[in-house]
C-alpha cells in the first residue's frame, strides 16, 4: 500500500475519533443519515406561533367523520381513523351523541359555555326587578337626608315647608 492512501486513511480515522464519532467501517461518517435527511424532502417549518388557535370543526365535517367511524368493523380502524385526522377518542364520543341527539342539528351548536335556557322576557323581568330594587334604595336613603335637613332648619329656627303642609293651608 502506498504511503499517500495510508496516511489518508490513517487521518480520517482520528477525526472520526477526534469528533467522538465511533469508527465506521466504510464510507464516510453519517453518510446514510445524510443521504436519509436528504431523502426526506425539505425540513417543516421550526417557527413556532406566539399564540396557538383552538381549532374548528364544521358540523359537516363532524358529521363525517361519525359516519366514517361507524363504517369501521375492522380492529384498530377506529384508531387509525382519529390519528389520520388528527383526533381524541373524546372529540369523537361527544360527536357521535350529538349525532345521535339529531343528526346535524345537535352538531350545528359549537358555541362554548352555557346554554341560554330562559326566555328574554325573564331575563328583561328580572332586570326591571333589580332596577326597581335600586331605584327604592335612593329613594329611601334621600328621604333620609331630606327629613334631616328638616330637623337641622327646625334647631336653626327656620322650619322648611313640605308639599303636605302646603296643602292644608289652601
Amino acid at each position: 500500500m502506498p504511503m499517500n492512501v495510508m496516511d489518508n486513511a490513517k487521518n480520517k480515522r482520528l477525526l472520526a475519533t477526534e469528533r467522538g464519532e465511533p469508527e465506521r467501517s466504510a464510507g464516510e461518517p453519517n453518510a446514510v443519515a445524510n443521504n436519509l435527511a436528504a431523502a426526506a424532502g425539505p425540513l417543516p417549518d421550526p417557527e413556532v406561533l406566539a399564540k396557538s388557535r383552538r381549532r374548528r370543526f364544521t358540523p359537516a365535517y363532524k358529521a363525517r367523520i361519525v359516519e366514517e367511524a361507524m363504517a369501521c368493523t375492522g380492529s384498530g380502524q377506529i384508531g387509525a381513523l382519529l390519528r389520520r385526522e388528527g383526533l381524541y377518542s373524546s372529540a369523537l364520543t361527544l360527536w357521535r351523541r350529538q349525532y345521535q341527539s339529531g343528526a346535524l342539528q345537535g352538531l350545528k351548536d359549537d358555541k362554548r359555555g352555557r346554554k341560554r335556557t330562559r326566555d328574554a322576557r325573564d331575563q328583561e323581568l328580572e332586570r326591571l326587578g333589580r332596577e326597581i330594587e335600586r331605584l327604592n334604595k335612593k329613594l329611601s336613603q334621600a328621604e333620609l337626608i331630606i327629613d334631616i335637613q328638616k330637623k337641622v332648619a327646625a334647631i336653626l329656627g327656620n322650619p322648611i315647608e313640605t308639599p303636605s303642609n302646603n296643602e292644608g293651608s289652601l
